[in-house]
């Protein structure tokens, strides 16, 4: 029978207390990665602990990123744009779940994660992307974050302890299903 990451803490011995540590990935990691990173710790309530990476980072956070967490009162502190193979290289965090939220990311070939988390693709339109006037940016950034908190919501409430891994996988491809509109 498969595990999943916490049956296979119990499993081990290792500690149930530490928090699932949950990757998102994004190319440039600076703008959905980095809102989900900031809705997991949230939503997550101390049981989730984002984090987020980029195939090709661009080095910065995009500024109406920081600026919509901020105007919906989640923590900013902390969030930078950082390269992927920061969490394969020794001594990272090691990673229960991983998730990419562009579709050119979830094309890429990714680093190995040690301990082979369970993953899925959740593609969300790129708000960075939008060009236009100050407004036109705002919307795309508010409906992507609308579209990742829906699926963070839904992610963050499963009864991942009690789910085996072959139904958990199947519960994550189909939160990833979503329809981003559908928020």
């Amino acid at each position: 029978m498969m595990t999943n990451p916490a049956q296979e803490r119990a499993r081990t011995g290792a500690a149930p207390e530490r928090p699932f540590n949950v990757l998102f990935l994004c190319t440039g990691n600076s703008a959905r990665s980095i809102l989900a990173e900031a809705l997991v710790n949230y939503w997550g309530r101390g049981q989730f602990r984002g984090l987020s990476a980029g195939s090709h980072p661009k080095g910065l956070v995009h500024p109406i990123a920081l600026q919509l967490l901020a105007h919906m009162k989640l923590p900013t502190q902390g969030l930078r744009s950082k390269d992927w193979t920061e969490f394969a290289a020794e001594g990272a965090p090691p990673l229960d779940f991983v998730f990419t939220v562009c579709d050119k990311a979830a094309a890429e070939t990714c680093p190995v994660w040690p301990g082979q988390p369970m993953s899925a693709h959740w593609g969300v339109p790129d708000p960075a992307a939008v060009e236009g006037t100050d407004t036109q940016k705002w919307v795309a950034f508010r409906e992507s974050f609308a579209a990742l908190e829906n699926r963070i919501k839904i992610f963050t409430s499963l009864p991942i302890r009690s789910l085996d891994r072959l139904k958990l996988k199947q519960q994550l491809d189909e939160i990833g299903r979503l329809r981003p509109d559908a928020a």
